[in-house]
């Protein structure tokens, strides 16, 4: 006689209940574990995660660095010299600024910097052209006096906008109580009096018919100003040497859009 589907299966939930009465929960989680999926088990999927296979694709993933960081981890010889060159230049720029507070080595001598700073402001410059302009009685004297003023204004537009392209922030050891600043007067390079003594003293030389001392002290009078910018700590050695040098080339630009009295009349009948 043959057992009966409901036997069978009595039988079979006896036996597997059995066992696990008789061998405890280690036979009933092994039983669960035997019908449950090896990628469904929670303690699985956790040893895959830490396989060393997984934590070295993990590892590679993070370790890829965009281009950007590949091309700054790898410069240029001329990035790496122009970095140099400017760590070289702040450290020169700050061991000259022997002016720059009143504890300094040389703070003795910080009001006659200052003096010498006033003496290349652009404002004396252009009042005292116009000074001279209102009390010149000569046409040639007037027309030089005009296009100095016009140096001394095309100066200030120039630096003006080279500043505020470049921003290049004033040295952290200068103290901000310069005369007569504006907004732009905050960035640094530039240097506008190293500008305006190269052009003016350019100027004048060759302009003017000055006595061999006269000419020898309006050398060093640019070369000074220029100098006392680093000691006060306003700017540092590269924005005054390119300041020598831009003034130098605005001088040319003066000559090049001279104004006489054939070219701009209306200005000369005033």
């Amino acid at each position: 006689m043959m057992p009966s589907p409901r036997t069978t299966r009595a039988t079979v939930g006896n036996s597997t209940s059995s066992a696990t009465t008789s061998n405890g929960k280690f036979e009933f989680s092994s039983l669960v574990n035997s019908r449950t999926p090896l990628s469904d088990s929670p303690s699985a999927r956790l040893r895959a995660s830490e396989s060393p296979v997984r934590r070295k694709d993990s590892l590679t993933s993070q370790q890829v660095l965009p281009e950007e960081d590949c091309m700054k981890l790898n410069p240029s010889f001329l990035g790496i010299a122009f970095r140099s060159l400017l760590a070289i230049d702040l450290w020169l720029s700050k061991r000259f600024g022997v002016c720059a507070e009143e504890h300094c080595s040389w703070g003795s001598a910080r009001p006659l910097m200052k003096l010498i700073e006033v003496s290349g402001h652009g404002i004396p410059w252009i009042a005292g052209t116009l000074y001279c302009l209102y009390k010149s009685d000569s046409l040639a004297a007037q027309e030089v006096v005009l296009n100095l003023l016009f140096a001394l204004i095309l100066d200030l537009i120039l630096v003006g906008l080279v500043k505020g392209a470049v921003k290049r922030r004033r040295p952290t050891h200068n103290r901000m109580d310069m005369f007569a600043t504006f907004s732009v007067d905050k960035y640094s390079f530039p240097s506008g009096h190293a500008t305006r003594a190269a052009m003016v003293s350019r100027f004048l030389l060759n302009h003017l018919v000055l006595a061999i001392p006269v000419r020898v002290l309006l050398m060093l009078w640019a070369v000074i100003v220029g100098f006392s910018r680093v000691m006060l700590g306003r700017h540092n050695i590269t924005d005054v040497a390119f300041g020598f040098l831009m003034g130098y080339m605005q001088y040319s630009l003066v000559e090049y859009l001279w104004l006489s009295p054939s070219t701009v009349p209306a200005l000369f009948s005033l």
